[in-house]
């Protein structure tokens, strides 16, 4: 896919490059911040060799002064940089969820796409620990230049000093590095335990009142923890290896500080260096455990992000369920399956029936556009929707599943999301739905309709549809929460509202089959047998499918 990163490290090289103003003045002032920490020592030494060791009021006052304003200096240096590294991160956060998103949603779909909660996962975790790649960058170079600067100050004082912490600061954070593949490897493993783990839950929860009816609650709650137990174990040894990072890295800094404490220590005694540059040595061995440290750290959110971003990087170039295709002018709406064998015209009503469950769901999925059509498979308007631009066809096929999902907000927005229509079309669209008793258009609507019932969730998601009138629309099972006389009610408003346009009711319902201009049995895929409702009650497997 043009302009979408292919790999983890070109996500994250992409990212750096996106926010070049606030990685930049992150940089700059980070750096100035380690840059001034690594020069408290020095102030505090030279004020001992020059005001405290010489009994100088003035050079106390001088020293004192000057240590006063490296202060102020990097309080603000931080202040100012961590306020740009966490904009930094945060737009990138937001830039990888819109992507994300928008990818999700691409009316072509995605092959093999994860379940609903690892994408969710991949569009809020993932995308927030890559983007702390700007982070890390900006503690990487804040690093160096600490050390760089403690090593030239220890350079004035001693040469060989300097020279050691040259030497050997790169060595011991290459050391560390070593580690850092073993942490990257642990850590994607982690994260796809994890997102699995919620995606699981996501799905349980959503399915819970569906597990309780058919009493599976305990194979359920068996295969979350069985789930649990292996995300569990994954961050467990993640932890491991971050905790051997972290100590390693500890360990380290102190063998370090160390070595150049005693080496400084020994100059002193031998009258090779003064009380001031000695407590200066001292103070920067000390000091150095900080950058040493902090590059461990961001090696350890570099892996993680890196880890991450192959995540992030396998939805964004996921290949499309559907090819791209043309954008047909627009049609009356004529379906036509010949592989099923029927076909729905213009202003017509087609109520399909299908004793086994799994025949209702292979037609929804593939009206739905879950699963891609074979060639000649499915026609609108007389083309193969294979040829057609996949969101030119959903736009003109909308299927309302039977599990209708609606979002947080008021009635209003749950049957207009767009806000195009008017109050009346809006009332309009709910009488007919069998939701006239739901008058208040700011009643508050919780997320995924928890705040009504069953049957009003369901009434008020067939509004929706009949409110957004495509020249195609398909219905599963849209009466099966609500009593006979609503449903008489939904018929005739159904019907009414549809009579030019193309609808197709998947439904075992004897109220809407009866509304119906013609009637299919499904049996293996393909019609077993036709006409309307009335001739069909006939048909033994029909009347013990429909008739109640």
């Amino acid at each position: 896919m043009d302009g979408v990163p292919q790999t983890a490290g070109a996500l994250l090289r992409r990212a750096l490059r996106r926010h070049p103003r606030r990685l930049g003045a992150a940089v700059l002032l980070l750096s100035v911040h380690q840059a001034c920490e690594a020069l408290v020592p020095v102030a505090i030494g030279v004020t001992i060799d020059r005001a405290v060791a010489t009994g100088s009021v003035p050079a106390l006052i001088a020293s004192l002064g000057g240590t006063a304003l490296l202060f102020l200096v990097l309080s603000q240096a931080y202040r100012y940089g961590a306020r740009n590294v966490v904009t930094g991160w945060y737009r990138e956060n937001h830039l990888l969820r819109v992507e994300v998103t928008a990818r999700v949603l691409d009316p072509r779909g995605l092959r093999g796409a994860p379940p609903t909660g690892e994408l969710l996962s991949i569009a809020t975790s993932d995308a927030e620990k890559s983007g702390r790649v700007l982070e890390a960058a900006a503690i990487v170079v804040g690093g160096t230049t600490a050390l760089v600067v403690s090593a030239v100050s220890l350079l004035l004082i001693s040469v060989p000093l300097g020279v050691g912490v040259l030497l050997g600061a790169p060595l011991l954070v290459a050391v560390l590095q070593l580690l850092a593949p073993v942490l990257t490897r642990r850590t994607a493993t982690q994260q796809e335990d994890v997102a699995r783990t919620a995606g699981l839950a996501t799905d349980l929860v959503r399915g819970v009142r569906v597990l309780r009816g058919i009493g599976a609650e305990d194979a359920a709650a068996a295969r979350y923890r069985a789930t649990s137990a292996t995300a569990l174990g994954s961050t467990l040894r993640t932890a491991g290896v971050i905790g051997a990072y972290r100590g390693a890295t500890v360990l380290g800094s102190g063998l370090f500080l160390a070595a150049v404490a005693g080496v400084a220590g020994a100059m002193a005694l031998e009258g090779r260096l003064s009380v001031g540059q000695l407590v200066t040595v001292v103070g920067l061995a000390q000091f150095l455990a900080e950058p040493v440290g902090l590059l461990g750290f961001a090696g350890q959110k570099l892996a993680e992000a890196r880890a991450s971003a192959a995540r992030v990087v396998g939805v964004l170039t996921a290949p499309p369920l559907h090819p791209a295709g043309v954008v047909p002018a627009p049609g009356p709406g004529a379906l036509e399956l010949p592989g099923h064998g029927f076909h729905v015209e213009p202003g017509q009503v087609l109520g399909v029936v299908a004793p086994d469950p799994a025949d209702a769901e292979g037609l929804v999925g593939l009206l739905a556009g879950r699963r891609p059509a074979d060639p000649g498979e499915l026609l609108l308007d007389g083309v193969d929707v294979g040829t057609l631009d996949p969101g030119t066809v959903r736009a003109a096929v909308l299927v309302e599943p039977h599990a209708v999902v609606l979002f947080e907000g008021t009635l209003r927005t749950a049957v207009d999301p767009a806000g195009d229509a008017d109050d009346d079309r809006l009332t309009g669209a709910l009488a007919a739905a069998g939701a006239a008793d739901l008058t208040d258009l700011e009643l508050a609507v919780a997320d995924r309709g928890r705040s009504l019932s069953g049957g009003q969730r369901q009434r008020v998601g067939l509004a929706r549809a009949l409110l957004r009138d495509p020249p195609v629309l398909v219905l599963h099972d849209p009466t099966t929460a609500v009593d006979a006389v609503t449903e008489e009610t939904i018929a005739e408003g159904l019907t009414r509202l549809r009579r030019t346009r193309t609808t197709v009711l998947v439904t075992s319902s004897p109220a809407l089959l009866g509304r119906c201009d013609h009637v299919v049995v499904l049996a293996g895929g393909r019609v077993r047998a036709r006409g309307t409702h009335t001739e069909l009650t006939a048909d033994a497997e029909y009347a013990a499918a429909v008739l109640r």
